[in-house]
């Protein structure tokens, strides 16, 4: 169940109320009048299921409530309510199946942005890289796959190309192109300084590397792999199952390929760097293609249930 606290102008909390009131899988419904202060207005407070979620924030942003009053919601981890299973059994589809395009536009939105957080995990997870590879060590790669932070903004290129919000997309885009630039230019310094303290030499890169040697040769289960995960990732987000991220992440070869790149880069082993390129672009394009193609599939089976969301209007 989600809870919603909305704000409401005077004039338009008949409105809200008979929204909500229509919508199936709503109950708990209060109204608090003139209880808003900042923004003046009328306080509406309601639980919905899941489900029905999406379909009700959108009848409210067209009331534009969010932008002349407010609207908060929270996920409700326990109802101790025979009402509210009611409402759950009544609103068509499963919980865990739903998908709030609000929240997933704004987890996107926080989790794609360009800030120094986000550089300094691109970083360090690409310098653990860099140990990895030259080290040949399958432990170090999986932990730097774990601790890299693309798939924020990958996710952020999908939730903006379906829900057509070019803001969003430029926002992810510059985080994913600038993340990876400041992290392969330091890695690459980084890489020359372990090489001056002589922890990294260059038959180590050369030396046959059974464990790692797939980061910069690139084949066709490159991709098959990537268009999987891609999948996994977005159903995990608009799921809210953000455990099976974790999966996602150590899963696709898009950090330890651009630590590979910088490293041969400071080696000026420029075939290692282009397959190594190769494998970080195939990587992103397929989850790209495939979050895109699995957001459309979930927009095209919940339109499906769209003659299912309003409660019949009783005869009179």
């Amino acid at each position: 169940m989600l809870h919603l606290r909305l704000i409401t102008p005077p004039d338009r909390t008949e409105a809200v109320v008979e929204a909500i009131g229509s919508t199936v899988g709503t109950t708990h419904l209060v109204v608090l009048p003139g209880a808003a202060r900042e923004p003046r207005g009328d306080l509406v407070l309601c639980d919905v299921a899941r489900e029905a979620g999406d379909r009700l924030l959108h009848e409210l942003r067209q009331l534009d409530i969010d932008k002349d009053g407010s609207i908060a919601v929270e996920n409700i981890d326990l109802s101790l309510s025979k009402r509210a299973d009611e409402a759950e059994e009544e609103a068509p589809g499963e919980p865990a199946d739903a998908v709030i395009w609000e929240q997933l536009a704004e987890a996107t939105h926080e989790e794609s942005t360009l800030t120094i957080t986000y550089a300094a995990f691109m970083i360090v997870a690409t310098m653990i890289a860099a140990c990895g590879v030259v080290l040949d060590n399958a432990v170090l790669i999986v932990g730097a796959m774990a601790v890299g932070p693309e798939f924020g903004p990958v996710a952020g290129v999908c939730t903006a190309v379906v829900e057509r919000r070019p803001r969003l997309a430029s926002r992810s885009l510059a985080a994913l192109l600038i993340g990876f630039g400041a992290a392969i230019v330091a890695t690459t310094l980084f890489s020359l300084v372990m090489d001056g303290l002589g922890l990294f030499r260059e038959e180590m890169l050369e030396n046959p590397r059974p464990n790692t040697s797939f980061i910069w040769n690139p084949d066709p289960f490159s991709f098959v792999v990537a268009v999987l995960a891609g999948i996994a990732g977005m159903l995990s987000l608009t799921s809210a199952k953000s455990g099976a991220l974790v999966g996602v992440a150590i899963s696709v070869t898009t950090v330890p390929a651009g630590a590979n790149a910088a490293v041969a880069l400071s080696y000026g082993d420029f075939s290692q760097m282009w397959g190594s390129t190769v494998q970080l672009l195939v990587n992103l394009g397929g989850i790209m293609v495939a979050g895109v193609l699995t957001l459309y599939g979930w927009k095209a089976l919940w339109s499906t249930q769209r003659g299912r969301w309003k409660r019949p209007v009783p005869r009179r």
